[in-house]
């Protein structure tokens, strides 16, 4: 079993080149060289990196509101049926979260909703969390009223003096701020610690306070060792950047949490790096993915697989993910490997992230595009609205 974080396969440390980039309405950089602090920067005028490397803070600051909003006395009523957590995109990850602390020793369900509907099961005996960055994500304010509707415990998680929030006032429910001045895409942290320090005073998750600061301070030292001012060299997260340009990156987990994580990584790299890839999980992707290995480059871009190794794997799964890296390789598929660290689920989950946060926004500086923007969530928001206000 795999025990200290490793990127592995062909690094390049000098500049990557990439040809023009059509970034529809994303403001094109050009070429960067990882290693070129000042470039790196330039090249990166929302701050992202900046943003990322905030992980640990996020985890403290929301320890601080989650004690001033008092979320933990979701305890006095009891332990609920089940735990429902609603949210979308960069807000919805928070769920994720709590999945892989929950684990499946976990004594009730923890179920995720990213769409306008609640199951009809949701009722009087179960949590609902709406988390929403901004408060005022449409389907997370649709699920939070028929939580309330329905006489659902609700927590909210989401911006003051947003609508999500004021509808919390109006019901007299307990809410969390969630700070501005991050997308919710790099408001991981802020926006799930208020989900586990709830789940933890349920006894439904071990995360307590100090596990939470020891979460944090890896999350420091990960931001420390992926930081622009580390040459590629010895930094993980530009090592597996310059590895997936010009591939499709097939991203598999070793374990159900592992997963989450290379779900993660997906949506990382379509936000900030504007780019495609493709997810699984093991075992399921060696019953259908793992079929695309006999002709790595049918998609036009040749395949490369990424796998994230669990420190807690099944053993069954832990031979196979062995085998298929090895398949891989004999296939002409190079490999790069991302290697949980810690023992608990949220450090390992947090180390699985944390890496493949950073290496997202490196990717995009290689395509040339500014990591922050997202012209066509924003254009698909205004058009949406624009139908619903006609309708």
């Amino acid at each position: 079993m795999p025990t200290d974080p490793a990127v592995t396969g062909p690094v390049r440390s000098g500049p990557v080149r990439s040809g023009p980039v059509r970034s529809g309405g994303v403001r094109s950089t050009g070429f960067v060289d990882l290693d070129d602090v000042e470039s790196v920067r330039a090249a990166d005028p929302g701050a992202m990196l900046d943003a990322v490397a905030s992980a640990g803070e996020q985890v403290r600051q929301a320890l601080v509101a989650c004690e001033q909003s008092g979320i933990a006395d979701v305890r006095d009523d009891g332990r609920p049926r089940a735990v429902v957590v609603t949210g979308m995109g960069g807000s919805g990850i928070a769920g994720h979260v709590l999945q892989a602390a929950a684990g499946p020793e976990c004594p009730v369900p923890v179920e995720r909703v990213r769409g306008w509907t609640l199951p009809a099961w949701v009722g009087a005996d179960d949590l609902v969390i709406a988390v929403s960055s901004s408060g005022k994500t449409a389907e997370t304010m649709a699920c939070t009223r028929t939580a309330l509707d329905r006489g659902a415990r609700t927590v909210v998680v989401a911006a003051e003096g947003s609508p999500l929030v004021d509808l919390a006032v109006e019901r007299g429910i307990p809410w969390v701020p969630v700070p501005p001045g991050r997308p919710p895409r790099a408001n991981l942290w802020a926006l799930s610690v208020p989900l586990l320090v709830a789940a933890d005073a349920l006894g439904v998750v071990d995360a307590e306070p100090a596990r939470l600061q020891a979460v944090a301070e890896l999350l420091d030292g990960l931001a420390d060792q992926c930081a622009p001012t580390i040459p590629c060299a010895q930094n993980p997260a530009k090592q597996l950047a310059t590895e997936l340009v010009g591939t499709l990156p097939m991203i598999w987990g070793s374990s159900d949490l592992a997963g989450i994580a290379a779900y993660r990584l997906l949506c990382q790299l379509a936000e900030n790096a504007k780019y495609p890839a493709v997810n699984g999980v093991l075992p399921e992707a060696l019953h259908n993915q793992v079929v695309t290995f006999s002709a790595p480059t049918s998609s036009g871009l040749p395949i490369r697989l990424v796998l994230l190794r669990d420190t807690v794997e099944q053993w069954q799964v832990a031979i196979a993910a062995d085998e298929a890296e090895l398949l891989a390789a004999e296939s002409g598929v190079p490999v790069s490997r991302l290697v949980a660290v810690g023992e608990h689920p949220l450090e390992r989950m947090a180390s699985l992230c944390a890496i493949g946060d950073f290496a997202s926004v490196y990717l995009g500086l290689l395509g040339g595009v500014d990591p922050t923007p997202i012209p066509p969530i924003e254009v698909l928001k205004a058009r949406l609205q624009e139908r619903a206000a006609r309708s």
